[in-house]
């Protein structure tokens, strides 16, 4: 991602993201979303869940619960994305275990894993509810240019499916949607 800190990148990504939420229609949330089987509502349950058990797994935090996202999908979001800021912006040596990583300073593990997760999903929440769902390119383009060399061990995680192909012209948000399984060109049905 940019050269900003781990804390000012998830401000910034988790505050977009906020954004999204806020700008749901109510109707929408069980709307498609670009993963297959998935609804609005599940990208944002997938992010608060996915990253409890990770942090809570691998450095032993556990996040505070907020409101159910039935009810109150933007306070659930505000209470998790605060918290989370108030991680990253923790001083001290606190790290991450993974088996896959090894040992991560707790900051470093959240910026790379799931801000970025946050960030690509993001455009899946925007593109499912009728919203603006550009991101920005500079990051679109680092955030890929650190994946591909991944590309095998991603795929084999069976976090991502297959990539999808796209023009040689096409934009770096168009180039990472469609690496991490998306399809650029998905819509979400139209309003009735």
């Amino acid at each position: 991602m940019s050269d900003d800190t781990a804390a000012e990148r998830h401000r910034r990504v988790a505050q977009r993201f906020g954004s999204a939420v806020a700008g749901v229609a109510p109707g929408d949330w069980d709307s498609p979303a670009p993963v297959a089987g998935w609804t609005a509502r599940h990208v944002l349950d997938h992010l608060l869940e996915w990253s409890r058990a990770f942090l809570a797994s691998g450095a032993g935090v556990e996040l505070p619960a907020g409101p159910s996202t039935s009810t109150d999908p933007a306070g659930a979001w505000a209470v998790h994305a605060a918290a989370v800021q108030e991680l990253v912006e923790e001083p001290g040596d606190r790290s991450l275990s993974n088996p896959h990583t090894g040992d991560v300073p707790l900051a470093v593990a959240i910026d790379q894993f799931y801000t970025s997760d946050v960030f690509m999903h993001t455009w899946d929440l925007a593109r499912a509810t009728h919203q603006d769902d550009r991101l920005d390119e500079a990051e679109c383009a680092n955030l890929l240019a650190g994946m591909e060399p991944l590309d095998q061990m991603l795929r084999e995680s069976g976090q991502y499916g297959a990539r999808v192909p796209v023009p040689d012209d096409a934009t770096a948000q168009d180039r990472l949607v469609a690496f991490i399984g998306r399809d650029p060109l998905w819509r979400p049905p139209a309003r009735s």
